[in-house]
């Protein structure tokens, strides 16, 4: 088992000016959330629109709009999110941890925390999240079932109750692209 600190995940961002491409930004993501309760856990917001279709020109930065899970109203957000095996926290996360989590993240409706749910980290946004395995190995959980997943899987979740479960003896890394849905 490993307690490793997620790697800075880089960031470029390019843009167009007179016809003419290039970097405005190079270099770690300046929007990182961890958790406490989950050593080795990282959530790193990369990009932010708030409207479909979304803006191209004449947009350096996002970040600064609020963090949360869920993207705003009609947009979309980019995250990768580093997940520490689940041995490193398992038994010692409750109702109080999990609270603290979503709420740092902005979005403390999405926990369905319960004692009964299949994982503590159990949630539900009104998402369309297009997710990829891109390092390590990871479960996803779901009200009936688990899936296992490895680098370079894909899932398509479609607003549903989930959690990730790290159940390997390494970090796991997933990046996701979450766009706002409708029920």
């Amino acid at each position: 088992m490993t307690n490793e600190t997620p790697k800075p995940v880089r960031r470029i961002v390019v843009i167009d000016e007179n016809d003419r491409s290039r970097a405005v930004a190079d270099g770690p993501s300046p929007d990182v959330r961890i958790d406490p309760a989950r050593p080795g856990f990282a959530a790193t917001r990369i990009w932010v629109t708030d409207r479909t279709p979304a803006r191209i020109k004449g947009v350096r930065e996002t970040l600064s709009v609020p963090h949360a899970l869920e993207p705003p109203a009609g947009g979309s957000v980019c995250r990768v999110v580093a997940f520490p095996p689940d041995d490193a926290w398992r038994g010692k996360v409750g109702t109080k941890e999990v609270h603290a989590y979503f709420l740092a993240m902005g979005s403390p409706e999405a926990s369905t925390y319960s004692r009964k749910a299949p994982h503590p980290y159990m949630q539900r946004t009104r998402t369309l999240d297009f997710c990829l395995v891109l390092e390590g190995e990871i479960t996803l959980v779901l009200d009936t079932q688990e899936v296992h997943l490895k680098a370079g899987d894909t899932v398509v979740q479609r607003g549903t109750h989930h959690a990730w479960s790290n159940r390997s003896d390494r970090p796991c890394v997933v990046a996701f692209s979450s766009h706002d849905g409708k029920y």
